[in-house]
């Protein structure tokens, strides 16, 4: 019997039918070209491999909730139990208004959307963008500590051995459309941080969507030895100015587009599918009323609905089809605000650092050489083994966003993202940045490791050893580590 009903369900549903009426019936009433699908696909794994969660909130959340006196304690991997809400997170959220109400206690917390449920384990609530929890402690931390932006710090890179220094300036920047809020302000529809650093020449570019992961604080003893970096001349300059004009000028026009084209492909298909539903509904009804009428004049009364009510049907829907077309025209609409800036950092680099407190003395420049060269070979030599193996690599290790090469796959369109890591064939250790560790733990499949000895300069034999390591990291680093150093052997398992 059961056999038989499923091949009458499986004889009823023409799959090809179906699939017409829901191209029919869909939003995305037009076609896209392999092209476009390709376009979308790779920005979706690009996307990916930089979003926040789980690792960004999961360690913020962490280390911010125990400062207000949170009590959390781990009780299976990556799921926490929360025994005590503080009555200031509590308060804050009540405040706020928006989303859940904070309870007293969460008997278990993860930041996973597959360790919500385990079995025999109690269910978990998903800490994310947008949970109460979460948005009250964002909310008390930037009122107590936004100030602190303005203030500016000191930063260290440590993975820069020049002498250099460099102004790293935060900006927020914010797009709104024609709607109007319930206090009659326009909407904000999109809003972004963005990174403009500035060296002592005045040369102003992008720092990436997240480079202060990759430095950290000042210790005790260095604070004192920086102290003269302070007194140079170009820190007096308006820096907020140039780093207000070169966001105006490049990262702006970049926001709005990326945001114009997901809009305008989203309200162009919404018109077509609102037009279309609430036109068949307005003629159905026109013509339903001029029956109704001539049945009325006609001596037949009809006791459900008269020609007057279903007038007013039409007419409804037609002034809600001018409503709801003036408000996607209003979502069309967009505007930039200026950037605003929100704080900014001194950035110094360890051979700056060393050599200040003399660790470091004239084979600085030397060194910053040869490890330019070094790096630059690795990265050919990667290259070359991406397209030898029929792949597509792009340089973007300029863009600073967690990997080097980006090398596309031409039968499938993947991605693969590709961190290299040029050493001298001497080389004991390798340092890998915060940033890159966790672009690695969002992208498992796709990001590579890439380890590459390169031969002195002065040896005949220059040819580079290089070996790929998938899926090289297995945890994040805690919430005040910008860089992890592995032993280069072990990671590449060289012989």
């Amino acid at each position: 019997m059961r056999d038989r009903l499923n091949q009458v369900v499986h004889d009823k549903l023409d799959q090809q039918r179906l699939r017409e009426l829901l191209e029919e019936r869909a939003l995305a009433r037009d076609s896209m070209d392999i092209a476009k699908v390709q376009q979308i696909r790779e920005e979706m794994e690009r996307a990916e491999a930089r979003r926040l969660q789980p690792h960004f909130i999961a360690s913020f959340f962490l280390e911010a909730f125990t400062q207000l006196g949170g009590t959390l304690r781990q009780r299976e991997p990556q799921r926490y139990e929360i025994s005590h809400v503080p009555a200031v997170i509590r308060n804050r959220g009540r405040q706020i208004g928006v989303g859940e109400p904070l309870l007293l206690r969460y008997e278990r917390i993860c930041f996973e959307k597959d360790l919500i449920s385990i079995s025999g384990k109690p269910l978990a609530a998903f800490i994310c963008s947008g949970h109460s929890l979460l948005d009250a402690r964002i909310d008390l931390t930037l009122e107590r500590h936004r100030d602190l932006l303005k203030q500016g710090t000191i930063l260290v890179d440590e993975n820069d051995s020049s002498e250099g220094t460099r102004a790293l300036v935060y900006l927020e920047h914010s797009i709104q459309d024609a709607r109007t809020n319930l206090n009659g302000s326009r909407r904000l529809v999109s809003r972004r941080m963005q990174y403009v650093e500035i060296n002592p020449e005045g040369n102003t570019y992008n720092a990436g969507y997240a480079p202060y992961l990759n430095y950290r604080p000042l210790t005790d003893e260095e604070k004192g030895v920086v102290e003269k970096v302070l007194e140079e001349s170009w820190l007096r300059e308006d820096l907020e100015a140039k780093a207000k004009s070169y966001a105006i000028a490049h990262l702006v026009p970049q926001h709005l587009q990326e945001l114009k084209q997901r809009k305008e492909e989203l309200i162009a298909k919404t018109m077509t599918a609102v037009k279309d539903r609430l036109t068949k509904e307005i003629n159905y009804w026109d013509h339903r009323a001029e029956e109704l009428k001539m049945q009325e004049e006609a001596g037949k009364p009809n006791a459900k609905i008269n020609s007057g009510k279903a007038r007013q049907r039409a007419d409804d829907l037609q002034a809600r089809l001018m409503q709801r077309l003036e408000e996607l025209q209003q979502e069309r609409r967009l505007s930039p605000l200026p950037p605003v800036v929100v704080g900014g950092a001194l950035v110094v680099s360890v051979g700056l650092l060393q050599q200040m407190q003399g660790k470091q003395q004239a084979t600085t420049a030397m060194f910053a050489r040869e490890t330019e060269r070094v790096e630059q070979a690795a990265m050919t030599a990667v290259m070359e083994v991406e397209r030898n193996l029929g792949y597509e690599p792009t340089d973007v290790s300029t863009q600073k966003c967690g990997y080097d090469i980006e090398s596309r796959i031409p039968k499938t369109g993947q991605l693969r993202f590709i961190e290299v890591k040029g050493r001298i064939a001497t080389g004991q250790t390798v340092t890998v940045t915060k940033n890159e560790i966790i672009t690695a733990l969002n992208k498992p499949e796709n990001f590579i490791l890439a380890l590459v000895k390169v031969p002195p300069a002065d040896v005949l034999d220059s040819n580079c050893s290089i070996r790929y390591v998938q899926q090289p990291f297995h945890k994040e680093p805690d919430f005040a580590v910008t860089s992890v150093n592995y032993n280069l052997q072990e990671l590449g398992k060289w012989g």
